[in-house]
Parts: structure tokens; C-alpha cells; sequence
């Protein structure tokens, strides 16, 4: 079934290649196109499309093919198009004359426009905690070992000291700025395109606001033809703000590769945890965090693939923008099983203790030692000169303590007012609206 199809029947090499995977992919679309569809459907009962009862009827229906998606018991039938198609074909066999009337007043561009919208809040949310869940890890696992030292690099090179507690923080950190990127696509998804038609609204007088409200979208795609030009730019968006959260695993998978490896030998994990090798017994592998730098640097491909299948595109639709499914949907999967997989090993993770005792950090301390003659009285440039030649002469005397106080540094952290920026960000998305707006279309 196509909802499209007259008479003549496409050639099926024609059909195979222009469905590609679009009966796969769509059935992560399914409860979303439904959802749409209750909204829908009421609103054109609101504009006498619908009478009370073909309403009524209609909607008990749809919950119950709702149902049926939950219950994994709803597949697309061969043959059948789309995801789309296949909910008013199923629809229209249970209650006739009906079902055919659903689609008045909205077109399969602005169905397939809402029900990705509706998806990618779902998805987002689903980001979004998994990213709060490794914050609150990270966070964790700075305040235990806030007192533990760290060699600090610049160019590889050993720099200045800094700890574990400032480590595990400054990832924590910035999945707080990732998590403002995952708001700013949030609230691009969260705005309603239900009503632009195939990109140029429509002759019914249909009640817009409506199903923005029904759908608990915080607002509306208002212009037609912009609602038309969001399909492609909404995925790039998303997958921008995917892709700044795996640079931060990616960069953390690194770290964590390097120091566990001999050289550095500042952590280790429990055995059951790395893997080995078939001809080296000594072997402990990080293969986690090497496939999770591998994955991450994958996702972070993903804006600018979207972005080339957009280039030159001019307004409206075209079927370029179905494959845009094929690069995005697998990806939000993989950016959650990451960020799951990085929040479970970090709690694993063993740090190793009294590491700047080793003779080779202790020029780690040359900047605290030139500020400690600055604070005595001298100047700066005379205090790095006579730290610069006692480190030439070997008679350099390592300070005996840090004392770092400042905000943000080893005595210092602010871990709190990182977690209030968190929680700040987190209470403007607009997960309880939707959860209610969904909660009242099924009851």
C-alpha cells in the first residue's frame, strides 16, 4: 500500500530502490506516528472533519495499535511503504470509512516532519540522562579522590601538578557544556510542524495550536515553508550536539589509554574488565576505552555527513532527506550504549596513589616554587630565573606541599556550583510537558 498510488504500479526495481530501508528504520517512528495521529484526529473533529463519534471510535483504535507497538507485536507488511501507510492501512481494515479520513489536512511530508520531531525528543531525553548518570559518576569519583596528585602535561611534557579530584572533574564538567547543546536541539525538535502540509499549509481551516498543545510541543514551526526546510537541518542539529558529547568521551578514552598504559602507570581495572593476549600473558588491554574512543570519533563524523547530504538542496522536499534516517537513527543507540559503558568502567576504575613520588615529577613543582618567591617579595621574571638556574645547577629543592586555592583548582574544586550549572540546564528541558501531553492522549 501506498498512499500516494493511482493506477499504474511502480516497477519493482523502481520500489526496491526508493523504500531502501525505510520499513525497518520506521518502526522506530511507530508509537510516534500514532501519537500524531490522536492529536491529529481530534483536532479535525475540533473543524467538523471528523464527527464525535468517527473520533471516538478512531481513537480507541489507535491506543490500540499503540498498544500493539509496545508490545512488539506491530510489524510494516511487505509491500507496505512506510510506517505511515501502514498505521491508517490498519486502521482504515478495523474501522472502515474512517480510517480514510485521517489524512485530511496534513500530508506524509509534514507526518514524517512530526514524527521525527516526537523521536528525537525521545531520543534526546534518553541522552540526556544517560549523560546526567556519568556527570553525577565523574562527579563522584572527583570528590573521592580530590586529594590524590596528578601529573599535569602540556605537549606531552611533564608540566604542572594537578590531581585526580580536578580529572574526573573537568569531564564532568564539560558534559555540562555538552549538555547545553543537547538543550539548544531539544528545543529545536520540540516545536511543532503538524499543519504545513507537503510545505505550503492547507485550504482546511485546521487548529494548529491545537495539536501543538495536544503533542506538548513548548511552541510551533509557524511558517509552512520554514517547517519544510527544518527536515534535514533538525538532524544536523542533533547530530552536532551527539557528536560534542562523544568528543568528550572520545578525549577521555584517550587519557584513560594513555594512563593505563606502563609508562604512565597511573590507574589500573580490575582484571575482569580489560582483555589480554594470545601470545603475551602479561597483557591487560584497555579494549574498552579503545572502542570507545573508536565509536566516538565515528559519531563525530555524523554532522558532517548529514551536512553533505544536504549540500545544495534548495527548499522543500526532496528524497535525498530520507536517507538522513539511515545515518541518524543507529547513532543515537550508539552514543547511549557509550555513555552507559563509560559511566559503569569509571566506577571501576582504580587510581594509583602517591605517583608524584617518583623522581621524575619533581620539576612538577618548579612553577609553585617560583610563585613562592613571588609571594615572598620578588619579582616574577627574577623568581623563574634563579628556579631556572637551580634546576640547571640540580639543586632544586621540590616544595614540600601544593597550596592551590583558587576556584576550579586542586584545593578548590567547585564540584557544587558544576553540579548547580547541571541542574540548571537539566530543569529547562521540557521532559514533564511531553510526559503529561502523552500521558493524556492515551488515557
Amino acid at each position: 500500500m501506498k498512499l500516494w498510488q493511482k493506477e499504474i504500479s511502480v516497477a519493482a526495481e523502481i520500489e526496491r530502490f526508493t523504500v531502501g530501508k525505510d520499513a525497518e528504520l520506521d518502526m522506530e517512528l511507530a508509537r510516534f506516528d500514532v501519537l500524531g495521529s490522536l492529536a491529529h484526529t481530534r483536532m479535525l473533529q475540533s473543524i467538523n472533519l471528523l464527527t464525535a463519534q468517527e473520533l471516538e471510535v478512531l481513537r480507541a483504535e489507535l491506543k490500540k495499535i499503540y498498544q500493539s507497538i509496545e508490545a512488539g507485536e506491530f510489524t510494516i507488511e511487505a509491500g507496505v511503504e512506510d510506517i505511515h501507510s501502514q498505521v491508517e492501512l490498519e486502521l482504515t481494515r478495523r474501522v472502515g470509512e474512517a480510517g480514510k479520513k485521517i489524512h485530511s489536512g496534513r500530508s506524509r511530508n509534514d507526518q514524517v516532519l512530526l514524527d521525527l520531531k516526537l523521536y528525537f525528543r525521545h531520543q534526546l531525553q534518553e541522552t540526556v540522562l544517560d549523560t546526567k548518570a556519568l556527570f553525577e559518576v565523574l562527579q563522584a569519583q572527583s570528590e573521592k579522590y580530590k586529594h590524590v596528585l596528578l601529573p599535569g602535561y602540556t605537549h606531552l611534557q611533564i608540566a604542572m601538578p594537578s590531581s585526580f579530584g580536578l580529572w574526573f572533574g573537568a569531564y564532568a564538567e564539560s558534559l555540562v557544556d555538552d549538555m547545553q547543546l543537547l538543550l539548544a536541539a531539544y528545543k529545536i525538535a520540540d516545536k511543532n510542524p503538524l499543519g504545513s502540509a507537503a510545505g505550503y499549509g492547507s485550504s482546511f481551516p485546521l487548529n494548529r495550536q491545537m495539536t501543538t498543545d495536544l503533542l506538548g510541543f513548548e511552541s510551533m514551526n509557524y511558517n509552512v515553508v520554514y517547517a519544510q526546510m527544518g527536515r534535514g537541518k533538525s538532524e544536523r542539529i542533533v547530530a552536532t550536539a551527539m557528536a560534542s558529547v562523544a568528543a568528550t568521551l572520545a578525549k577521555m578514552s584517550m587519557d584513560l589509554c594513555l594512563y593505563m598504559s606502563q609508562n604512565f602507570g597511573f590507574i589500573t581495572l580490575p582484571a575482569h574488565l580489560t582483555t589480554g593476549s594470545s601470545i603475551m600473558p602479561h597483557k591487560k588491554n584497555p579494549d574498552v576505552f579503545e572502542l570507545l574512543r573508536g565509536k566516538c570519533n565515528k559519531l563525530q563524523a555524523l554532522p558532517t555527513e548529514i551536512s553533505m547530504l544536504l549540500i545544495n538542496l534548495p527548499s522543500g522536499y526532496h528524497r535525498d532527506l530520507q536517507l538522513l534516517k539511515e545515518n541518524l537513527f543507529p547513532a543515537f543507540a550508539e552514543l547511549k550504549s557509550c555513555l552507559q559503558m563509560m559511566a559503569y568502567m569509571m566506577q571501576e576504575v582504580q587510581v594509583k596513589e602517591n605517583i608524584l613520588e617518583d623522581e621524575k615529577y619533581r620539576y612538577l613543582f618548579s612553577v609553585d616554587a617560583v610563585n613562592a618567591l613571588v609571594l615572598e617579595g620578588m619579582p616574577f621574571r627574577d623568581a623563574y630565573k634563579t628556579v631556572g638556574e637551580s634546576i640547571e645547577a640540580g639543586n632544586f629543592a621540590m616544595p614540600d606541599a601544593v597550596t592551590h586555592t583558587h576556584e576550579g583548582s586542586i584545593g578548590n574544586l567547585c564540584n557544587a556550583e558544576i553540579a548547580a550549572q547541571m541542574q540548571q540546564v537539566l530543569n529547562a528541558f521540557n521532559f514533564k510537558k511531553v510526559e503529561q501531553a502523552y500521558e493524556a492522549l492515551l488515557k
